[in-house]
């Protein structure tokens, strides 16, 4: 059965990935696509980035009774970086891709598994709710950004600056390694959450990249699309 946009045409957005990670990363996971056994396909590794994704948030929930849950939150993000990141790799390598469909579902699978990892966080005890939902609706204004350029200008930008998707793990198993010894920090004679003040300066941080973008965007669309 034919679906409503059989026969268009699509052309790939230029990918554009200036993380801090991205050169060392490509080439690791280059080397882990080559040597995939062949039952393993791109589908499994996006399934499991999401379980994962999934299970991190649950780990983080758990974290209120036990804080050792925290390690298992750390595990959880590697198996999500894993799967995340290989998926497309694997799909390149063996010449697999299918650019609407991946595209897709790889984002849509990224839209709930935050909301679950995000969540989870706002349950642990370690980040106020209101930083939670800060979090995500910046998260979701700076996603929804990456789209609309990815769409409207065909470059699909993997990173904002040097801070990419693994940087943010990396940022995040760090911080949660430090949660299980020290979850508060003192700052001007005051303490407060650790995460809360984290969580802060990623709120300012995203909804910054959000609105330069949007400007930035905008304003060079509206210079290309000019009216006579």
């Amino acid at each position: 059965m034919s679906t409503p946009f059989a026969g268009t045409p699509f052309v790939n957005a230029q990918r554009v990935n200036h993380s801090l990670t991205a050169g060392v990363e490509k080439h690791v996971l280059v080397w882990l696509a080559q040597r995939m056994p062949a039952a393993i396909n791109s589908d499994h590794l996006t399934a499991l980035a999401f379980v994962s994704q999934l299970l991190a948030g649950a780990g983080y929930a758990l974290s209120r009774q036990n804080a050792r849950a925290l390690w298992l939150v750390n595990f959880f993000l590697l198996l999500n970086w894993f799967g995340d990141s290989l998926d497309g790799t694997l799909a390149r390598v063996r010449n697999q891709q299918r650019p609407r469909y991946g595209f897709y579902v790889d984002h849509i699978v990224d839209t709930f598994g935050a909301l679950a990892l995000i969540a989870g966080l706002g349950f642990s005890g370690y980040l106020h709710w209101q930083i939670a939902a800060g979090l995500l609706i910046c998260f979701y204004a700076l996603s929804i950004e990456c789209y609309l350029a990815t769409y409207t200008m065909g470059r699909f930008d993997l990173s904002r600056g040097i801070f990419g998707p693994t940087e943010i793990r990396v940022l995040l198993a760090v911080g949660n390694a430090f949660l299980t010894l020290h979850p508060y920090s003192q700052i001007a004679g005051r303490r407060f959450l650790l995460f809360d003040v984290g969580g802060a300066v990623a709120i300012v941080g995203m909804l910054s990249m959000a609105v330069s973008a949007a400007f930035r965007h905008g304003v060079a669309l509206y210079r290309e699309e000019t009216l006579s």
